[in-house]
């Protein structure tokens, strides 16, 4: 909005500087040509009543038989039409008008009839002129009249900084309040919105944000934020408290089941009857997990990321899976270690279930890190590549555990990373193979 105004106040300014000038500029003409044509009125009609000749050799007008300005000087065609315009109306009628400005010299002073000591006088005074304006007017069947008057600066520069500074005036004087109303008003705006940020990331256990100041609009704007952050916190509240109950509800029936089947007497039907428990219950982790993303408990905390994926590796290796690591150097950064590892473990497993493998790579650049997860299964289609971060959404349809799990994993990873600024990232690799990419800002 400052901008906007100070853009206005230039534009003023500068159509206010260009009126100015044109009306300077006419002055100036009116200025230079009225006395020229008074004086030239008065000295036609007193030699036509028989009075004093006007002069050939000295004097501020002078008559001639030709016109003598010489050729190469800078004409003003705008005098010429003015003088002429200013003459008619004193009752003279004449003919041709040439104009030429140059340099004031000494000889100008001599013909204008001063003495030498006069005109050295003045110019220690710094009164002398610094251009001399020829005017030579053609007179009826009588020849040529020759003027020679002072043309000095227009002023222009002048004009300029005096424009110039009324604008920093008015840059303080209006600027300053504007930039005082906009503080006033944008401060609680950015409060507002950082509370907004912290709140959608779960960083804001504080019921009310932001104080009610500034303008009654933004009053009524964060009045009713605060009542929504209230309400939320409530919904999210509640949720929390059923998902507890939830939870607990079921998994106790499944730690009952456990130690049930413990008296089935088969041993391959006793383990399917475990493997199954064990799946409902990641079953059940993934999709309270992925609930409650959005108000986590974890805090953040300085970690080795480095060191973080090479654990999530080991863990992969001891179960004898094939997964590589590029060892990289340490890289310190604040996130929230356990959820970090669970969106990092997901895409391994997702590698070492669909490719028999998982090449892991650390990535560190400028602005953000980059962790690499490849493998060289079927890979995913083109037009599928978004799809598969749907919640419960899965390629293979028949919902068979063996050939996947409910179409969690990858749901939950990317829910992870964006909530800590991040995202993640599907591309089909060259050759067969899909890399999955953890975009983490640095």
């Amino acid at each position: 909005m400052a901008v906007l105004i100070a853009l206005a106040l230039f534009v003023a300014q500068a159509v206010n500087f260009g009126l100015a000038l044109r009306e300077r500029a006419a002055f100036r003409l009116a200025q230079a040509t009225r006395p020229v044509a008074i004086r030239i009125a008065d000295a036609m009609e007193r030699e036509a009543q028989g009075g004093r000749p006007i002069p050939r050799d000295h004097g501020r007008i002078r008559r001639a038989d030709r016109n003598d300005i010489p050729t190469g000087l800078p004409r003003l065609p705008e005098l010429a039409s003015e003088l002429r315009d200013q003459l008619r109306e004193q009752g003279v009628e004449v003919g041709r008008i040439d104009t030429g400005v140059r340099n004031w010299t000494a000889m100008d002073d001599a013909v204008l009839g001063r003495s030498i000591a006069r005109a050295s006088r003045t110019r220690r005074d710094g009164d002398r002129p610094e251009q001399a304006l020829l005017i030579a007017i053609e007179r009826p069947r009588s020849g040529w009249l020759a003027v020679i008057v002072p043309w000095g600066d227009s002023g222009g520069m002048h004009l300029f900084w005096r424009l110039f500074a009324q604008t920093l005036i008015l840059y303080g004087v209006v600027l300053l309040p504007v930039l005082w109303i906009a503080r006033r008003i944008s401060r609680p705006l950015r409060e507002l919105t950082a509370a907004a940020q912290r709140f959608g990331r779960g960083g804001s256990e504080t019921p009310v944000a932001v104080e009610e100041h500034g303008p009654a609009d933004i009053v009524g704007l964060v009045r009713s934020f605060n009542a929504l952050q209230l309400r939320v916190t409530a919904m999210l509240d509640e949720k929390d408290r059923m998902l507890g109950a939830i939870g607990h509800d079921l998994r106790t029936p499944l730690a009952a089941l456990r130690v049930r089947i413990e008296s089935v007497e088969d041993d391959t039907d006793r383990t399917r009857m475990a493997d199954t428990i064990a799946e409902m219950n990641r079953t059940l982790d993934d999709i309270l997990s992925l609930a409650r993303m959005g108000r986590p408990s974890e805090p953040l905390t300085e970690v080795d990321l480095a060191a973080l994926v090479d654990a999530v590796v080991e863990d992969f290796r001891d179960l004898g899976q094939d997964v590589a690591f590029e060892e990289a150097e340490r890289l310190r950064m604040r996130l929230r270690p356990s959820l970090i590892r669970r969106a990092i473990r997901n895409l391994i497993e997702n590698a070492v279930k669909y490719g028999d493998g998982a090449e892991v790579r650390l990535v560190a650049e400028t602005t953000m890190v980059r962790i690499e997860v490849a493998d060289r299964g079927p890979g995913i289609p083109e037009e599928r590549l978004g799809d598969v971060f749907e919640a419960f959404t899965r390629l293979e349809t028949s919902r068979n555990r063996d050939t996947g799990g409910i179409g969690l994993g990858l749901a939950l990873a990317r829910t992870i990373v964006r909530e800590a600024g991040g995202d993640v990232r599907l591309a089909n690799r060259d050759g067969g193979g899909l890399c999955a990419t953890i975009e983490l800002p640095r």
